[in-house]
């Protein structure tokens, strides 16, 4: 992986804490999307779904000083959003991470981190709105918020300066 995005791609705490420090606080989320949706079947199994469950899918663009840094494809399956973990389906433009990170019972699980090119799924969702590039670094991590699952997935674009120290 390219030295200037591994530090984003390993770092464990907020990421939008760290994109908020990167880009002196000018930082917004751009709702691109959101609603019922069946995940792609790595995602469904990541996630422990069955062959059809559905989840609310939240796709953004975590914009800094103007510019998409960070492409976010959050899935929640409909049986995560019972308890506390409700108020997920209604973030609008608030950050998900302020949610995840405020939680005392927060739990991060396992992250997988991937190069993907225009074979992947969510490389078109990802680049929609960019100039043509190659490839884009990811990584997704499962969380659980009240023992339930919700994966996020954060794509990396080109504009997103190396990671600071």
């Amino acid at each position: 992986m390219p030295p200037e995005i591994e530090q984003w791609l390993r770092d464990r705490g907020s990421l939008t804490a760290r994109l908020k420090s990167a880009s002196h606080g000018d930082f917004r989320v751009n709702l691109l999307r959101q609603g019922w949706a069946r995940p792609l079947d790595s995602e469904r199994r990541l996630l422990g779904m069955r062959r059809g469950g559905i989840a609310i899918l939240r796709e953004v663009e975590l914009i800094c000083g103007g510019v998409p840094w960070v492409f976010a494809r959050t899935l929640i399956p409909a049986p995560s959003l019972k308890g506390p973990a409700r108020r997920l389906a209604l973030l609008g433009t608030r950050p998900l991470g302020e949610v995840l990170f405020a939680d005392p019972g927060m739990r991060r699980g396992i992250t997988q981190m991937a190069r993907l090119n225009a074979r992947h799924a969510l490389f078109a969702s990802a680049t929609a709105h960019l100039q043509p590039v190659a490839e884009i670094w990811g990584r997704r991590t499962l969380f659980h918020l009240a023992g339930k699952p919700l994966l996020v997935n954060e794509l990396f674009l080109p504009n997103i300066p190396a990671s600071p120290t």
